[in-house]
């Protein structure tokens, strides 16, 4: 691409639409009071339209033969119920978990489609829609390619985990794990000071890992893949730019088409990754060390 004009450069493109529509500018590397708009926005109206299917197919249910759209939403709750019944033995948890496990999957994955969508389709309309009503001309709509995003949901996990540590075991019972496991403890009051300060560390320990990287597992994969499809339509691009643009153009179709194939099994993938960590997190705060 040229840079003269209006046309971007390939790296001015791709830095261009992974910049987020926010509230104000970044100052710091943490700043927590920047608000990715696109992606609070595009990730609410993707949880409404989760939460109305799931109520439109728990209220049109018969006991009957049931139709396509029952049959499958009947087979992703049995499968969702058989892996928080394999994990979670608290038949009193699960009635509380396994809904929120289905909803977490069906939500992750639509949040993943998004990915689907053209890159450049909803940038563009917003290329004129979002100046014309004061906004700035940038637009992300793959909520999961946000690190706030994957670490907001990561962190609801954790929170829950320690809310059934507590439920479970007790507040004394917990705290008392806090400083007796993984290393044990001993009748020796040095011995016991000192392991129960290393046990506390290393469970702190536990608990942030765990919590970073279930969220940053699912943000790598869904930013890899945006970007990915970005590269795909920069050959678009020099294939209508330049005058042999012909080998370009096939070569954006074959990857574009390739991509996206396996770009499905990905989305879907990561979605139940995310819910089955989330699951087994669950799990192991309901099982005493």
């Amino acid at each position: 691409m040229a840079a003269d004009g209006n046309a971007l450069t390939p790296g001015e493109y791709i830095r261009h639409h992974l910049v987020h529509l926010t509230n104000k500018k970044q100052e710091s590397i943490v700043d927590f009071s920047v608000i990715n708009i696109d992606s609070v926005v595009v990730s609410s109206l993707l949880g409404v339209l989760v939460c109305f299917v799931l109520w439109l197919a728990a209220r049109k249910a018969t006991a009957g033969v049931p139709g396509r759209f029952q049959a499958a939403v009947e087979m992703l709750v049995e499968m969702v119920d058989s892996q928080a019944k394999a994990v979670i033995h608290n038949a009193n948890s699960r009635k509380l978990v396994a809904p929120l496990a289905l909803t977490v999957f069906v939500w992750i994955f639509m949040m993943n489609f998004m990915d689907m969508i053209p890159v450049d389709l909803i940038p563009m309309i917003w290329h004129s829609a979002g100046p014309a009503m004061g906004f700035k001309d940038y637009m992300r709509v793959v909520p999961t390619a946000d690190l706030s995003t994957t670490l907001g949901l990561s962190v609801s996990v954790l929170l829950m985990c320690l809310f059934y540590n507590i439920k479970i075991k007790g507040l004394g019972g917990w705290a008392h794990e806090l400083v007796s496991a993984p290393f044990g403890t001993s009748k020796n009051p040095f011995w016991a000071v000192l392991l129960g300060i290393v046990n506390f560390l290393m469970q702190m320990i536990e608990f942030v890992a765990k919590t970073v990287s279930h969220g940053m597992r699912l943000f790598g994969n869904m930013f890899a893949g945006e970007l990915v499809f970005m590269l795909i339509a920069l050959l678009g691009a020099y294939g209508a730019l330049s005058l042999g643009g012909g080998l370009f153009f096939v070569g954006h179709v074959i990857a574009g088409t390739v991509w996206t194939l396996f770009h499905i099994l990905v989305i879907t993938l990561q979605a139940f990754i995310f819910m089955m960590l989330a699951l087994i997190y669950l799990g192991q705060a309901h099982d005493a060390h």
